[in-house]
């Protein structure tokens, strides 16, 4: 028997019209007790010598380096922007330090692996219409107490960019994500006026395509979740998260899947 599509018409119907949706208990306890203990491991392992790499959304094209692109087949560690003193040095531990995780979590690693290819994340891809879903990134993402940093309004088709489009993202929270601790907030329906702008690789390095428009911030809602809630994210929904400027962690898991059944990839991705 093949993978049967696990939304309700309510569900899609839902997701079509706000450009997301919230599953609440998606993931089982002992699914995130499982990923965090194995990031966990992942961080006591981590060699921080080892590189300096820094994410930020802010300074894409400035910050992006071939670490990061490798990062698409390998597990990697960018640290917070404010993780540093003008020295250089980590002002505290690493495990407090490490912004994200990612690219190749659900391809390399058996505890995310299983996650991510199990069959309700299939299912759910069924359910949007999917015919051969892949996933193409993952990330273990940390939000730490403090220090967590704000990611800026964005589509996720901008930087996945199929023809036709396809990218969707999944945003599972591994904790209670608030707007104290940063959530995710978004522009319900932004989905319905399209892509505005394309991250393009080309021979000199990464550029946007275009200036990014500006936004309203009155538009924009929260997503306040609870631990295990799952978070589906249309590619062209506009969507932010501002830093943590709590005393808790908001540690989340992302993965992004696009379709292969005649669809193009991006070769300028």
């Amino acid at each position: 028997m093949g993978i049967v599509a696990n939304l309700t018409p309510q569900q899609r119907q839902s997701f079509d019209c706000q450009g997301f949706l919230v599953i609440e208990s998606f993931a089982s306890p002992a699914e995130i007790e499982a990923m965090r203990k194995r990031m966990d491991g992942m961080l006591q392992a981590f060699d921080p010598t080892t590189t300096a790499s820094i994410f930020s959304t802010k300074n894409q094209v400035k910050l992006t380096s071939e670490y990061f692109y490798e990062s698409a087949e390998r597990i990697s560690f960018f640290f917070e922007e404010k993780a540093f003193d003008d020295n250089g040095n980590l002002k505290q531990p690493k495990e407090l330090s490490i912004n994200k995780v990612g690219h190749a979590l659900h391809e390399i690693d058996p505890v995310f692996k299983e996650f991510s290819c199990s069959e309700k994340v299939s299912s759910l891809l069924f359910s949007l219409g999917y015919k051969k879903p892949v996933i193409i990134q993952s990330m273990y993402i940390f939000k730490q107490p403090g220090i967590g940093g704000e990611v800026t309004p964005h589509q996720d088709n901008s930087f996945l960019y199929t023809e036709p489009k396809t990218c969707t993202g999944l945003w599972l929270a591994l904790e209670d994500a608030t707007v104290v601790n940063g959530c995710l907030w978004a522009i319900p329906e932004s989905q319905k006026n399209g892509l505005v702008r394309r991250f393009i690789r080309g021979d000199d390095g990464v550029y946007f395509d275009r200036p990014s428009p500006s936004y309203d911030q009155k538009d924009f809602v929260p997503i306040e979740v609870k631990a295990g809630s799952l978070v589906v994210i249309h590619g062209d929904l506009i969507h932010q998260s501002f830093e943590n400027q709590s005393s808790n962690s908001r540690h989340a898991y992302s993965l992004h899947a696009v379709d292969t059944d005649g669809c193009k990839w991006a070769e300028d991705n």
